[in-house]
């Protein structure tokens, strides 16, 4: 201990937004995007752009579902406040405390203003997790061990199993419904691109159609969290709110997109078949099943014997 409290050991901090995850899967599309761009010159005429449209709507598609599992922006809340900084002591401090609420678990951060203060440098971003294979209570646990700023631990503590608050259970059960909801849309927007390959369009707009219905299923797992009256979070006068962050209005975004694409996908399978076909370079297949013989070459012996 260090004048009676603990002190404050060097740790490896978790982004609030972006973490090695979601790094890796961007990564990952961007070269299979980049792999499609080194295929297009290959291919001709107006169809060639038909070719880009699809392939990088359908990859922007992908990268999000994937990518807002592992964001922690779902919900998101600043409040600037003077607080106390340590634990058994007087010293306040201006600061910045920030709640973000992901399908995995929790970041709080606590910037100062300014960022040096008594004679420490508040630069803090916590992430708590509450993954079935991880513990949130020990995670708090390990907190109050390490030392963390009384700010994050008094905004963890919310979230914890024995907390009279009781949004624990809530906010866990809806981050995992949540999650697999988008995992279940991620498959079907697989499917949905392998039809798309084969002459069975109207088959893959109905698996668009699915895509987005899982996606808005998703958000309405976390919108069922919000119906739970919520602890305030003070800080003196000053109230911590929270309020949607980004990875949710991005997943209804990309939700009623799939919706829009599949509905236009359909309505064309059953008023402009030729149209959908074009655009999904399907045409010259059938062009080329239908053509009609030019050239008719006819044995003069049939002709002859009156055959």
């Amino acid at each position: 201990l260090f004048d009676g409290v603990y002190p404050f050991y060097v740790q490896q901090r978790k982004s609030s937004v972006f973490d090695v995850s979601t790094i890796i899967v961007i990564v990952v599309f961007l070269t299979v995007a980049c792999s499609f761009l080194l295929i297009i010159p290959g291919i001709r005429g107006r169809a060639r752009l038909y070719w880009t449209i699809r392939i990088f709507f359908s990859l922007f598609v992908g990268v999000v579902i994937v990518v807002v599992q592992f964001t922690g922006d779902w919900e998101t809340g600043w409040v600037t406040a003077n607080t106390s900084y340590k634990s058994f002591s007087r010293a306040l401090v201006n600061a910045d405390i920030g709640l973000h609420v992901g399908l995995a678990g929790v970041n709080v951060t606590l910037v100062g203003n300014p960022v040096n203060q008594v004679n420490e440098t508040i630069n803090y971003n916590e992430h708590f997790a509450w993954s079935f294979s991880a513990d949130y209570d020990h995670s708090y646990g390990e907190g109050l061990e390490k030392g963390l700023p009384s700010p994050i631990l008094y905004v963890a503590e919310k979230f914890t199993r024995q907390s009279p608050c009781g949004v624990h259970r809530q906010y866990r059960i809806s981050g995992h419904y949540a999650s697999a909801t988008l995992w279940v849309a991620f498959c079907t927007w697989l499917i949905s691109n392998i039809l798309f390959s084969m002459p069975v369009l109207v088959y893959g707009g109905y698996m668009l159609l699915v895509t987005g219905a899982f996606m808005i299923f998703s958000l309405l797992s976390f919108f069922t969290v919000r119906n739970s009256p919520m602890c305030p979070i003070q800080f003196g006068t000053a109230t911590l709110r929270t309020g949607y962050g980004g990875s949710f209005w991005l997943t209804l975004a990309i939700g009623l997109f799939c919706f829009v694409a599949g509905i236009a996908v359909v309505s064309l399978h059953y008023c402009n078949l030729d149209l959908l076909k074009t655009f999904f370079d399907l045409r010259e297949d059938k062009a080329e099943e239908c053509r009609e013989i030019t050239e008719v070459y006819v044995n003069p012996h049939f002709p002859k014997n009156g055959l």
